[in-house]
C-alpha cells in the first residue's frame, strides 16, 4: 500500500455512495442527543457553483462533522434560494420559463454540491419557488395580516419605465436601471408592507445579546436601525401656509445649533411642496427632477444640492424678530423625521454646500478647541466636532450636551398653536419593509381586491394561490398583469368576481424564515413548533459579510413576527454568526493597457524567468500582464471551476486549501502553487497511514508505559488533539491545518526513527488514529480511507472524537533559553524540578557556553526558576 498513489476521484465516489447508502448524516428530530444546528446561507441557483461556495460550505461541513464526532444530534440541511429576477430575465434573453430555467440549475448545483463530499441532509432539501415552500408563506403573511403586522400604502418607489418594475436602491446605477440602463423615476405606488420599525427598539437593544456575532455586524445592524434622539421644533409661520398650517415641524438631533440656523427645507414630497407646485410651474418642474433621482440616501448625497425657494418665511423660535426662508431642497427625504429640517450650513456639510449655492449665511455656532471666537470661520468644510457652544445668547460656553439639555428645557416651556413649541422625541432610520414586486417569478401575495369589500385575504383553504405555468414575457412589466385568466377569481368574503394580487412578494421574504422550514420541511403548517423550538436558533449561522444588513435584519424580524403569530417562541434566529472573506485570484489582461481584455486563469500559463513571473496564453504564447489579486468575477475572469479543481485534485484537496490558507474571517488568494501544496500533503498523509498499517498492529487494551520518543509521540499527538478541538470550536480552521502539518511531520520522524517496540508500536498507531480523527472534518474521504487501512471496522464519519488524556497535556521538563553576556546562544532542556545548581551544573556542560568560557569560570551564573539562564563570562 505504502507506494500506491491516491486515487481521489475512485476514492471520494466510493465513499459518498457509502455515506449515502447508510443514510449517515439523515437527522432525526425525536433523537435524544443535544441538538447542534449549523446552517450556511443557501444559494442562489445561478447555474454554477464558485469557489466561494466551496469555502463556505467547507467551513459549515467541518463545523457539522465536528460537533457529530463530538456526540450531538446535528442538523445541517441544504436548500435554494429560488424565486427573483435573474430567472425571468433567462426567461426573456433565453425563452425558457423561469421554472425550467431554476431547477435545471438546482440539479446542475445540487451534483456539485454532492462532489464535495458534505456531510447535508438532503432528505429535507426544499427551493423556496417549490409550490410546497411557498404556500406556507402564503399562510405566514395572512397570519401576520391578521396579526397586525401587514398593511398597504402608497409609496415612492424606484420605477423602471423601459422594464415596467419596482428597482431596489441598489439596482439604480447613476440614475438609470440597472439592466435597461434607462432614466428611473420616482413614481407613487400601492405597496404591502410588513411593520418591521414596529420592533425599532427590540430589534435595536437585543444586538448587544448576541456577543457570538461579529462586532462589526452588530455596528452595522445598529447604524441601519439608527436610533437618534432629539427635539421635535415648532417654527411658525409669518404667513399661514397654503395648506392651512400655522406651524412647521421639523425634527433634529442638533438643538443646540438653532442660533445658526440659515434656512428651512423640504423635502420634494411634503405635502407643503406639493401644495406650492400646483400654482408654480417652475416648483413643479424642480419636483419632478427630484423624482429622476433614486430614492436611496447614497443617491440623494450624491446629488448636487439644489432647491427652490418657496416665498414662506418662518420665525426663528429663539429670536422671532429673525425670519428664516423656506426651501424646497433635493437633498431632504420624507421619510425621516417629518420631511423638513433647519439648516444649519456651518456644521452641517449639506446645508453648508446648499448655502454657499444660493447664497445664504452661514453662522458658526460651534467653537473648536483652542480656536478664537473672534477670528473663527467656516470655508468649503463644515465644522462637525466637538467643541464649545457660542455666537449663541445664553447658551454661550456650554458643552455640547449641556445645550442640548438647556434648548429642549427652554422650548418645553413655550407654546405655539396650542402646543410646546419643543418637545423631546426618540426616531428612529428603520423604516417598514415594502415587500412588492411587479414581476412573475415569485411567491404571490394571496389576496383578493374586491369592488364591493376593498381588499380580503384569501381563505386559508383556498391556498395555495399558485403562479400560473402558462406564462409569456414577450412584453416587458408583469406578466401576471396580462395572464387571461389567472387574475380573474372571486372574492373570499361575498362570492362576487374579483381580481387578485398581482403583486409578488420580495425574494428577502423567502429567506427570512428558511432555517425555521428546515426544522420540519413536510409540516402543513409554516412550522412545527415544537420542532421549530427545539432546534432554534441556529447554533452555527456561517456566510458573506454584504448579508450583514438586510438579511439579518429582516429574519431577525421575521422571527419576532412568527413568534406573535404562535409559529415558534424565540426572538433571535441565529446564535452563533461567522462572516467568511472571500475568495480572490490574480486578473489578467491581454493586449495594450488597462483598455486590453481580460483572461481566464484556464487560458495562461505563468512562467519563471530569471526570478520573475512571466505569464503567456497557452494558446498563441502572447504575453499577458499580471493585474492585482481581486474578488473572483465572471466580469474580470479570474475565476477557477471547482469542479475542474475536484476532477484534478480531490474534493478533499480543495477544501484542505481553502480551509489552510488563511484565517476564515479574511480573504483568500487562490493559487495553483497553494492548492498543488495542498495535493501533496494528501498523498503524503497517504503514504505515512500506509507505511504505519504496514508496520504496527492496531491498538488493543491499555496504553503501555512508554518513554523516550515514544513519549514524546505521545506528548506530541495528545497536545495536539487538544488544541485542535480548541480551534475548531473556535473555527480557526487554519490554525488546526498548521497544527496537522506539525503532527504528520512529527510521526514521519518517529516512525523513521522508532525501535519496533510495543510501547512505540502503540504511540505511533495513537498518533495515527489521532491524526485521522483530526482530518475528517477537513478531509472527510482522506480520512475513511485511512481509517479503513488502519483496520477499523467503523465509518469514521459515525466514529466519536476522542479525548485527550490530561496527564500527557503537562510537561515534566522545561526548556530554558540560554544567554551568554545577554544574548541568547543556546537552549537547556532539564526536568521541571531541577535544583538551581542542576540547572548550573548542566548549563556548564553545553558546548556553546564551554567555548564562551574557553576553560575560565565565569564571573556570574543567574538562573530564573523555569524562565532564563543568563551566563555572565
Amino acid at each position: 500500500m505504502a507506494t500506491e498513489r491516491y486515487n481521489a476521484r475512485e476514492v471520494e465516489a466510493r465513499w459518498q455512495k457509502i455515506w449515502n447508502d447508510k443514510d449517515v448524516f439523515v437527522t432525526h428530530n425525536d433523537d435524544p442527543r443535544d441538538k447542534y444546528y449549523v446552517l450556511e446561507m443557501f444559494p442562489y441557483p445561478s447555474g454554477r457553483i464558485h469557489m466561494g461556495h466551496v469555502r463556505n460550505y467547507a467551513m459549515g461541513d467541518v463545523v457539522a462533522r465536528f460537533k457529530r464526532a463530538k456526540g450531538f444530534n446535528v442538523l445541517h440541511p441544504m436548500g435554494w434560494d429560488a424565486f427573483g429576477m435573474p430567472a425571468e430575465n433567462a426567461a426573456m434573453q433565453n425563452k425558457v420559463h423561469p421554472k425550467d430555467w431554476t431547477y435545471e440549475n438546482i440539479a446542475t448545483m445540487r451534483d456539485q454540491l454532492k462532489i464535495m463530499g458534505l456531510s447535508l441532509d438532503w432528505s429535507r432539501e426544499f427551493a423556496t419557488c417549490d409550490v410546497g415552500y411557498y404556500t406556507q408563506q402564503q399562510r405566514l403573511f395572512l397570519k401576520f395580516l391578521e396579526a397586525g403586522l401587514v398593511y398597504r400604502k402608497n409609496a415612492k418607489v424606484n420605477w423602471d419605465p423601459v422594464d415596467m418594475t419596482v428597482l431596489a436602491n441598489e439596482q439604480v446605477i447613476d440614475g438609470r436601471g440597472w439592466r435597461s440602463g434607462a432614466l428611473v423615476e420616482q413614481r407613487e405606488l400601492t405597496q404591502w408592507f410588513f411593520k418591521i420599525s414596529d420592533y425599532s427598539e427590540d430589534l435595536l437593544d437585543a444586538i448587544d445579546t448576541l456577543d457570538r456575532w461579529p462586532d462589526k455586524v452588530r455596528l452595522m445592524q445598529k447604524n441601519w436601525i439608527g436610533r437618534s434622539e432629539g427635539l421635535r421644533v415648532r417654527f411658525e409661520f409669518t404667513e399661514t401656509a397654503p395648506t392651512g398650517d400655522k406651524t412647521l415641524e421639523i425634527f433634529t438631533t442638533r438643538p443646540d445649533t438653532l442660533f445658526g440656523a440659515s434656512f428651512m427645507g423640504l423635502s420634494p414630497d411634503h405635502p407643503i411642496s406639493a401644495k406650492l407646485a400646483e400654482g408654480n410651474p417652475e416648483l413643479k418642474a424642480f419636483i419632478e427632477e427630484c423624482r429622476r433621482v433614486g430614492t436611496s440616501e447614497e443617491a440623494i448625497e450624491k446629488a448636487e444640492k439644489k432647491g427652490i425657494d418657496t416665498g414662506l418665511r418662518v420665525k426663528h423660535p429663539l429670536d422671532t424678530s429673525l425670519e428664516l426662508p423656506v426651501y424646497v431642497a433635493n437633498f431632504i427625504l420624507m421619510d425621516y423625521g417629518t420631511g423638513a429640517i433647519f439648516a444649519c450650513p456651518a456644521h452641517d456639510q449639506r446645508d453648508l454646500d446648499f448655502a454657499r449655492k444660493y447664497g445664504l449665511p452661514v453662522k458658526p455656532v460651534v467653537l473648536p478647541k483652542d480656536a478664537d471666537p473672534a477670528t473663527f470661520e467656516v470655508g468649503t468644510e463644515a465644522f462637525t466636532d466637538d467643541g464649545t457652544i457660542f455666537n449663541s445668547d445664553f447658551m454661550d460656553g456650554m458643552s455640547i450636551p449641556d445645550a442640548k439639555e438647556a434648548i429642549a428645557k427652554k422650548l418645553e416651556a413655550v407654546t405655539v398653536d396650542g402646543a410646546p413649541q419643543g418637545e423631546r422625541q426618540v426616531n428612529y432610520r428603520l423604516r417598514d419593509w415594502g415587500i412588492s414586486r411587479q414581476r412573475y417569478w415569485g411567491c404571490p401575495i394571496p389576496v383578493i381586491h374586491c369592488d364591493d369589500c376593498g381588499v380580503v385575504p384569501e381563505k386559508d383553504e383556498n391556498l395555495p394561490v399558485q403562479l400560473p405555468d402558462d406564462i409569456n414575457f414577450d412584453k416587458p412589466g408583469n406578466p401576471l398583469d396580462r395572464h387571461p385568466t389567472w387574475r380573474e377569481t372571486t372574492c373570499p368574503s361575498c362570492g362576487k368576481p374579483a381580481k387578485r394580487e398581482t403583486d409578488t412578494m420580495d425574494t428577502f421574504v423567502d429567506s427570512s424564515w428558511y432555517f425555521a422550514r428546515f426544522t420540519a420541511p413536510d409540516c402543513d403548517q409554516p412550522t412545527d413548533p415544537d420542532a421549530a423550538n427545539g432546534w432554534l436558533p441556529v447554533d452555527q449561522y456561517i456566510g458573506g459579510i454584504e448579508h450583514a444588513i438586510l438579511h439579518l435584519l429582516y429574519s431577525r424580524f421575521f422571527t419576532r413576527a412568527m413568534q406573535k403569530v404562535g409559529a415558534l417562541d424565540l426572538k433571535e434566529p441565529f446564535k452563533g454568526l461567522f462572516t467568511q472573506g472571500m475568495v480572490t485570484h490574480e486578473t489578467y489582461r491581454a493586449g495594450e493597457g488597462a483598455n486590453g481584455r481580460w483572461v481566464a486563469p484556464s487560458d495562461i500559463r505563468i512562467e519563471e524567468v530569471d526570478g520573475s513571473r512571466r505569464a503567456v496564453l497557452v494558446e498563441t504564447g502572447e504575453d499577458v500582464a499580471i493585474g492585482s489579486i481581486e474578488k473572483m468575477s465572471k466580469s474580470k475572469k479570474n475565476t477557477v471551476d471547482p469542479t475542474d479543481i475536484i476532477d484534478t485534485y480531490g474534493a478533499d484537496t480543495a477544501r484542505w486549501f481553502m480551509l489552510s490558507d488563511s484565517p476564515p474571517e479574511r480573504d483568500v488568494i487562490w493559487t495553483e502553487d497553494g492548492v498543488q501544496g495542498a495535493w501533496r500533503f494528501v498523498q503524503r498523509v497517504w503514504r505515512l497511514i500506509g507505511d504505519i498499517s504496514e508496520k504496527t498492529e492496531p491498538r488493543s487494551g491499555r496504553a503501555p508505559e512508554v518513554s523516550g520518543k515514544a513519549l514524546d509521540l505521545r506528548r506530541a499527538s495528545h497536545k495536539t488533539l487538544h488544541a485542535v478541538t480548541a480551534d475548531l470550536e473556535a473555527l480557526g480552521f487554519n490554525r488546526a491545518v498548521a497544527r496537522l502539518y506539525e503532527l504528520v511531520n512529527t510521526i514521519s520522524k518517529t516512525v523513521n526513527d522508532s525501535a519496533s517496540d510495543a510501547g512505540s508500536e502503540y504511540a505511533v498507531r495513537e498518533a495515527a488514529d489521532f491524526l485521522v480523527h483530526m482530518m475528517a472534518p477537513m478531509m472527510p474521504h482522506l480520512a475513511e480511507e485511512c481509517w479503513s487501512a488502519l483496520s477499523h471496522d467503523n465509518l469514521i464519519s459515525e466514529a466519536p472524537w476522542p479525548a485527550a488524556d490530561e496527564a500527557l497535556l503537562v510537561d515534566d521538563s522545561v526548556t530554558y533559553p540560554i544567554q551568554i553576556n545577554g544574548k541568547k546562544r543556546a537552549e537547556l532542556s532539564i526536568a521541571k524540578e531541577a535544583s538551581k545548581e542542576e540547572v548550573e551544573a548542566a548549563t556548564l556542560a553545553l558546548d556553546a557556553v564551554k567555548k564562551a568560557l574557553e576553560g575560565k569560570p565565569p564571573k556570574k551564573i543567574i538562573v530564573v526558576p523555569q524562565r532564563i539562564v543568563n551566563v555572565v563570562v
